[in-house]
This record gives C-alpha cells, structure tokens and sequence, in this order.
C-alpha cells in the first residue's frame, strides 16, 4: 500500500450540540508508533472509534490503510487490531480459547489459528498460561492477551485505547514493553491513547496533544519539551499571590509566568542556582510559600503552555525536591 497508514481531513464528529472532534487533519506513516495525548473527554476515543468504523464522521474523511472508513469499512476492519479501555476478553474462556474464537471470527483456518495462537501468546509472555482460565489473570495479564488478540489476524494497524489504565507502575513499564517489542517485531503501526505523560513520552515517536476535539501540537516528545526550553520551577502560594508575581514580572532571567489551580510556573534558566533568589524575593514581599518543586519540562509542561492547564488534576508527572510550608518572618 503506498501512502502514510492513517490520513485525516478536516475529521469531525458532532454529537447534538457537543464537537467531539473538531476537524482534524493528521497523517500517521507505516510502521510508527504514534500517540494522542489528552485529558478524559479530549476526543482521544472518539477518533478511534471513528478510525475503526465505530462511529461514522459528521464531516472530513479518513483513510485507514487506504481504505476509506466510511465507504469501505470491511476492508478497515479487516487491516486494523483494537484494544479498548474496558476489558473484553471472556473470562470463562482459556487464554488460548480467547484467541482462537478471535480468529475463527476473522476467517483464519485452523493451521493459521494454531501458529497465530503460539507466536501472539510468545510475544506477550504468555505461552504457560494458554490453557489457564482468564478468571485467574491479572489485570496486567488480561491486558496483555487483549494485545494478543488485537494481533491474532496480523492487522497492519492496531489502535490502543489507553492500554494500561488502572494499571500499577510496575505492570504498566512491563506493557510498555511488550508494545514496543510487538511495534518493532511486526512493523505494525501503533495508534495509542493516553493521558499518562510519562506514557507517550517512554512509547511514541511522535504525539498529538488533543484538547477539545483539536490538535494542539504535534511533534516528536522531545522536540516538543524544546518549546519550553527552560526548567520547571512551580510554587504553591498561600498568600499574596499577587504581590509574589507582581515582584517576579521584572526579572529578566525568568523566561515566562503562568498560574494554574493555584500555582505559579516560572520557566527559567538554572533552576537550582536561582532558588534563592526566588525564596528571597517571596520574603521581602511577605509572600507565604506552601511548596516550591523543580524540574526539566515535561509533556505536562507542554500540555500545559498550550491549554493553560494541567492535563489532571493531581498534577504533572516528575519531580523533584518539594519542602513546604513556608511563610516569611515579619
């Protein structure tokens, strides 16, 4: 097939009143691993269902493996594998069962059932736990044979509905790689959806950070934590809030100011060196701080200077040294 695997023009859905999408035009090239980045309710899932042909488009197109997904949806759903945030796989059913009624339903033969079954279940881990019930799975486990599954019949694209939510740290890192080893071992293109920062960033060669149905930036991760181009310095304020970024605006080595939900994000060179600084012009100016934290930009600091907000509501992902309270002596 010739062309990119995914081509979006001007892709739209409008339910009643509410734009989920809001056309979007986007091109993802054989063999990537891209993400779409976004809060709950961005219209991360709406595309996919759109590109699945599980929902039809209000407006725009969009081609899937060359195949329109509106006037050829057979052939669409024939080139692409789909993992979706909620559970499917029957319980009831062994591992191996599972994935030789997927492939039943996609008209594979029993020798092609049978060395499909081996080689999916070889590559997520699986191969000693074909024949156990999936009632007695992991969650962490079940996700993997879900990834199974959506490669059993060799599509050429596989969509990830935010594959690892729910997750613990430690399975999502294991999930991590067995997507990267099943992107590079069978060149298939990976579309994945996630809010979890550290996810796209670990995972995808590029990223669409999606924000009320629109695409708000796109690039690779790293050249988009280069739009910040400064470290992180975030400052929990309990009082005189005003009066901290009044005092702030005149310094010529902070790059830029934003608040949200609170805080005040300050970009600048050196971080550690200037901290003091910081502290000191929050004394002078009888500012309370209740928690300073520092760090190199992120795909939430991206997230952020786009939408003027953070992408949940706990806050960003990374780090550093956070002391707190503190409140200047008068």
């Amino acid at each position: 097939m010739d062309g990119p695997a995914i081509a979006l023009r001007s892709l739209t859905k409008r339910f009643k009143g509410l734009v989920a999408v809001d056309e979007i035009d986007l091109e993802i090239e054989k063999g990537e691993l891209f993400g779409l980045l976004g809060p709950n309710g961005a219209g991360k899932s709406t595309i996919i269902k759109m590109l699945t042909t599980m929902l039809k488009p209000t407006s725009g197109s969009a081609i899937v493996w060359g195949h329109d997904v509106v006037g050829d949806r057979d052939a669409v759903r024939s080139s692409v594998g789909v993992v979706f945030q909620d559970p499917t796989v029957d319980t009831m059913l062994t591992a191996r069962e599972n994935l030789d009624f997927h492939g039943r339903m996609y008209g594979m033969d029993a020798k092609r059932r049978r060395q499909g079954i081996e080689e999916v279940l070889d590559l997520v881990d699986l191969s000693d736990k074909a024949d156990v019930l999936v009632e007695e799975f992991s969650g962490g486990m079940r996700r993997r044979l879900e990834i199974a599954r959506g490669l059993m019949h060799r599509p050429h694209v596989l969509f990830l509905d935010e594959p690892t939510l729910g997750l613990d740290s430690q399975t999502r890192r294991h999930i991590w790689q067995y997507i990267r080893e099943m992107n590079l071992q069978e060149e298939v293109t990976v579309v994945l959806t996630t809010h979890y920062m550290e996810e796209a960033d670990n995972l995808c060669k590029r990223v669409a950070i999606i924000d009320n149905g629109r695409i708000v930036a796109l690039n690779s991760p790293e050249n988009l934590k280069d739009l910040i181009g400064a470290d992180i310095i975030n400052l929990s304020v309990l009082e005189g809030h005003d009066d901290l970024l009044q005092a702030l605006e005149p310094q010529g080595w902070i790059r830029s100011i934003q608040t949200s939900n609170g805080e005040v994000q300050l970009h600048v060179d050196h971080a550690q060196v200037r901290m003091p600084e910081i502290m000191t012009l929050a004394y002078r100016n009888g500012v309370g701080i209740e928690s300073v934290s520092m760090h190199e930009p992120t795909l939430e600091d991206v997230f952020l200077k786009f939408t003027g907000r953070k992408i949940r509501a706990e806050g960003g992902a990374g780090a550093a040294a956070r002391m707190g309270p503190w409140r200047p002596r008068r």
